[in-house]
């Protein structure tokens, strides 16, 4: 069956083909009701537009590249998902691209991906979007790059995120409120500019109650469940001497702490308190269910999408985007 073109399309709507054109780039100046009656012919004809052909057209390509280096699937996934959604919507594709940030090779990798696609704009997510050599490559290449939770130079390109200190604060806090005064903690990965916040405003929480942390109650994990494994049994060793609360940087590290409990035979929540960050789906399909602070990733990378679409994100602007979180108590924390 031969595919439906664009001239058909044309037929049906009765406009000209610059017309169908305009309409499906979502070009602006287009009468709403001409609008209306393009869609309904490409509805009513099944129109698959080739995205080859719409950037013939013009200037843009309808690609946005995705970078990322992230250890927790979960949020990877969202990302994934929060901008794979946006760009359906808005007719764009989504290519995505894993890279290694440790990489001595990684501008050159870079480079590569920005000359054999042309990008309408790139998400970089941490730490990608803190490596001096990827924003150098992008802003030589003229390339548009949202940066997803920047910790450096926060204003030297369009970014989203979310408040990473509050948040913290704000569940530390809770955990405060709940009578714990002996909180351990879990860092995230040391090269996400998240983690350093993140510890920054539990350290602030401790400290509006008065309170400090012992000596060993901070470790550094790296926002993998493993990591959060060993922290915790570092956390639990000693019997006579365990912090009655452990609050992790991310739910992956948080459900290591959850294995480490179960492992030690240590009840939660009635012997210790756990919390995480993210709300990433696993914080449900535990038992109990994992108290968390819900950052909005799938929001996150929407709006990156809208920056690069509405073209806000271009060289020269650094427009920002900053979600709320939410904190999210469940059946893993408890008072004292």
């Amino acid at each position: 069956m031969a595919s439906v073109t664009i001239i058909e399309v044309a037929e049906r709507a009765g406009v000209s083909i610059k017309t169908v054109s305009r309409v499906l780039n979502r070009e602006p100046n287009v009468r709403e009701e001409t609008r209306e009656r393009v869609m309904a012919a490409v509805h009513a004809l099944d129109y698959q537009p080739s995205l080859s052909a719409r950037s013939l057209a013009g200037a843009r390509s309808f690609l946005i590249g995705l970078l990322f280096d992230n250890p927790s699937p979960a949020y990877v996934s969202d990302i994934q998902l929060g901008a794979v959604s946006r760009c359906r919507e808005s007719g764009y594709h989504l290519t995505i691209e894993p890279v290694d940030a440790g990489s001595p090779d990684l501008e050159r990798v870079v480079r590569q991906i920005v000359s054999t696609l042309r990008l309408d704009g790139v998400i970089l997510t941490p730490p990608v979007c803190d490596d001096e050599r990827v924003l150098d490559v992008l802003e030589k290449s003229g390339t548009p790059y949202v940066r997803v939770a920047p910790d450096r130079q926060p204003d030297r390109a369009a970014r989203v995120g979310m408040d990473d200190w509050r948040a913290a604060f704000e569940m530390t806090r809770r955990l405060i409120e709940l009578g714990h005064k002996d909180i351990g903690f879990i860092q995230g990965h040391p090269n996400h500019g998240a983690s350093h916040l993140r510890h920054e405003g539990y350290l602030a929480a401790l400290s509006s109650h008065g309170l400090t942390p012992r000596p060993g109650r901070v470790k550094q994990g790296w926002f993998d469940f493993q990591s959060g494994f060993t922290c915790a049994e570092e956390l639990l060793a000693d019997a006579d001497d365990r912090p009655s609360a452990i609050f992790a940087s991310n739910d992956d590290m948080a459900l290591g702490v959850m294995a480490a409990a179960g492992r030690l035979r240590i009840g939660v929540p009635e012997q210790l308190s756990i919390a995480g960050f993210d709300d990433t789906p696993a914080a449900l399909t535990v038992w109990p269910q994992l108290t968390t602070v819900a950052q909005p990733i799938f929001q996150m990378a929407a709006a990156a999408c809208d920056l690069i679409i509405s073209g806000e994100a271009r060289e020269g602007a650094a427009p920002a985007r900053l979600l709320d979180f939410k904190v999210i108590e469940r059946g893993s924390t408890a008072g004292r």
